[in-house]
């Protein structure tokens, strides 16, 4: 089925962009405001709306197909790409993009994803991530809709995917409202919580790291109060590489710390994520390996999440054969075409490495929905619920968008 017309409109994120340069040097709170100077360029705040772009694709018999272009919390940061203002990006895409979807058969998802994913632009360089996300998304939405079926299922025929009836587990995230937050992920049982956004040190981890491991604490006693003798969720916290800031990237140190935070998490499963930020990629790689390595040999049982300086497909891969991370955030938005993010994860579970399928608060719900898609076809470890930080919504529209689809899934006998 051809795509006869292409149309885009602006629209909001469920949060917003925040300069993580300026955050991590130390900024005011005033109400929901950030206040201080922009460091990274682009902002002209440290904190400003999110914004996408909704793109729809016209099929030949009247169908409308969509996908959202959406760029993550803290772009321009961990060499992502610049800030996605639709204002900006509209013209790009309607100049650029459209007449080249226009006439293409949608039917076959995979190699025109591909296609558009790799496209470059007049100067030579590839288009935005957020271009290439939402513009993928439609091209798989388009697809379904040819062949009249579910996103999954396209994504299960075209790589081989293993295809199930079966949930994946959710991530909730809770934002800065880590206590209220981390209660409602609690009662509504998340199977992964709560991130907890630990991105100053003296805040949130402490010069001695005591607030970070009472909030561990916290956490493990919170569980245990509220969520009843079956309930055991993994708990999976984002530091931000602020425990590299505490002990200097010391790797012993870092290790030692980690066995402190398992024991303040006991019984409960513990994941951090970032635990350093070492300043490239090259350096983050031969970090991680080597904090893996030191986990292991002292019998820590935490799992390290790489995530910074962990963008693209080819990162993933990089960050996946050095052995640098026990887990990796495949963060949808940053590794641009969808096709990515299917062979992302693909390739994480054929290694053995744990795949997280995540993204950002600063999602949208569609392109959240096709999210679940690409989870429910290629089984990643957790997927993050999203957008937005109040826990309710991101794990409404996950969760309900994944119930909706197993029974869907069912009721064709996959089991």
């Amino acid at each position: 089925m051809k795509i006869i017309n292409a149309l885009a409109s602006p629209g909001l994120t469920g949060f917003y962009f925040d300069d993580q340069k300026a955050i991590k040097k130390g900024v005011h709170k005033d109400g929901f405001a950030l206040l201080g100077k922009p460091l990274t360029p682009g902002f002209t705040v440290v904190r400003q709306r999110g914004e996408s772009i909704s793109i729809m694709l016209i099929l030949e018999d009247g169908s409308t197909a969509y996908g959202d272009c959406a760029a993550v919390q803290y772009s321009g940061a961990g060499g992502r790409d610049p800030l996605f203002l639709a204002s900006e990006f509209i013209p790009v895409i309607e100049r650029e993009i459209f007449p080249r979807l226009v006439g293409k058969d949608a039917s076959q998802f995979r190699n025109l994803a591909e296609e558009f994913d790799s496209m470059l632009q007049p100067g030579g360089n590839k288009y935005h991530t957020a271009i290439r996300y939402g513009v993928t998304q439609a091209l798989l939405n388009a697809a379904a809709l040819s062949k009249k079926i579910t996103m999954a299922e396209v994504v299960a025929d075209e790589y081989g995917a293993p295809l199930s009836a079966q949930p994946v587990p959710i991530f909730a995230q809770t934002g800065d409202e880590r206590y209220i937050n981390a209660d409602k992920a609690i009662i509504k049982k998340a199977d992964i919580l709560p991130h907890g956004l630990i991105n100053n040190l003296e805040e949130k981890v402490g010069r001695d790291g005591s607030r970070l491991l009472e909030y561990v604490s916290w956490l493990k006693e919170r569980v245990r109060k509220l969520g009843g003798d079956d309930y055991r969720p993994v708990l999976h916290i984002d530091v931000y590489g602020t425990i590299g800031q505490l002990y200097d990237d010391n790797i012993k140190l870092i290790a030692d710390y980690l066995g402190r935070l398992e024991k303040a998490a006991y019984p409960l499963k513990l994941r951090i994520e970032g635990p350093l930020d070492a300043g490239s990629k090259v350096r983050q790689v031969e970090a991680l390996h080597n904090l893996c390595r030191e986990v292991e040999k002292a019998g820590i049982n935490v799992d390290v999440v790489a995530d910074e300086w962990c963008n693209t497909l080819e990162d993933i891969k990089e960050f996946v054969d050095a052995g640098a991370g026990h887990m990796v955030q495949i963060k949808t938005p940053d590794l641009g075409g969808i096709n990515n993010t299917i062979e992302a994860v693909l390739y994480a579970k054929e290694k053995g490495v744990g795949a997280y399928q995540g993204g950002t608060c600063n999602e949208t719900e569609r392109s959240a929905q096709v999210c679940v898609h690409l989870a429910m076809a290629t089984r990643p470890d957790q997927m993050l619920a999203k957008p937005g930080m109040s826990v309710d919504d991101a794990m409404m529209v996950v969760y309900n968008e994944m119930s909706r689809l197993q029974v869907l899934l069912r009721s064709k006998g996959i089991k």
